[in-house]
């Protein structure tokens, strides 16, 4: 049953509440944790691999790990130091895809500038790469196998069916082209059958392009980049951008206040699509220790 609406007074918009969705995700979670122990006696872990100091990656880091720990699962925290060679943590991420104990890694980006983001990523076991990022990850979701999907994308799709958004037939135009948002959430638009359009800031019309769209998705990360009236009246906003003000307020790509005058549905910065991407990606995780489990058993 889909979470219950919230109505903002004045306003006939829809609040997608991803803080209140991301908890009964966690509780599917956790409920599913404890009946995989049950059955395998196996504990779902993920590393985490943190390179440097940025305060940001840290709070983000240990945020995962708290929610790893309530939901049963195990975590372990690799924080190492700036000046780490690339061959080094390499050689970390290796041993961890030959760990058992271990069933997702993720190393947190930016990586420092001597190392290649590229090379790490696709270092990681595809078996485990439970962010989607690796280079077969991204092939599968391109052809419409079977795979891991990256967090927010995954959790952007999540948020959609739970508020009934229709996907099939609409036109979705996604502002931001990354491997990270922009491209995967096309490609998953497109397999629910949705005519989708990649924009980014070089984009020719671009709000005339945004005002034809059935579902907006803004993934530039630039604050309030995304004007209010670029917004189709009726549209269904997903706002991925977390962008800090010069007087250090949050804000989102989007525009808020005046896309809410036009959207039927919108996600809100924060609390919107933001604590989807841990539980998607703690829902890989799980889902990486089962397809592992599966997988021995066949030998």
């Amino acid at each position: 049953m889909s979470i219950q609406l919230s109505l903002v007074k004045s306003r006939a918009v829809t609040l997608m509440d991803g803080k209140a969705l991301a908890k009964k995700i966690h509780n599917e979670i956790q409920g599913e944790v404890e009946r995989f122990r049950k059955e395998t006696g196996i504990q779902p872990g993920l590393a985490t691999l943190r390179v440097g100091d940025d305060e940001a990656s840290r709070v983000y880091v240990n945020r995962k790990a708290k929610i790893c720990a309530k939901l049963g699962m195990k975590s372990l925290k690799m924080e190492l130091p700036e000046d780490l060679s690339e061959e080094s943590l390499l050689t970390e991420i290796r041993a961890l895809n030959d760990d058992p104990s271990i069933h997702g890694i993720l190393v947190q980006l930016p990586l420092p500038k001597q190392i290649s983001a590229s090379r790490v990523l696709e270092t990681i076991s595809p078996e485990k790469d439970v962010d989607g990022f690796h280079i077969q990850s991204a092939g599968k979701l391109f052809t419409g196998e079977p795979t891991f999907v990256a967090c927010t994308p995954k959790g952007i799709l999540r948020i959609l069916d739970e508020y009934q958004v229709p996907m099939e037939g609409a036109e979705a135009v996604v502002v931001g082209r990354s491997n990270i948002v922009g491209k995967p959430v096309a490609q998953l638009l497109m397999a629910r059958n949705a005519t989708v359009t990649i924009c980014h800031s070089r984009t020719r019309n671009l709000a005339e392009v945004c005002r034809r769209a059935d579902i907006l998705v803004a993934a530039i990360g630039r604050a309030e980049f995304v004007k209010g009236d670029w917004v189709k009246e009726g549209a269904a906003v997903i706002d991925v951008g977390i962008n800090r003000t010069e007087d250090n307020q949050l804000v989102g790509d989007v525009e808020f206040d005046e896309a809410s005058k036009r959207a039927k549905w919108i996600t809100p910065v924060p609390g919107g699509v933001g604590p989807l991407t841990i539980a998607m990606l703690l829902s890989n995780t799980l889902e990486a220790a089962k397809r592992l489990e599966k997988e021995k058993r066949k030998e």
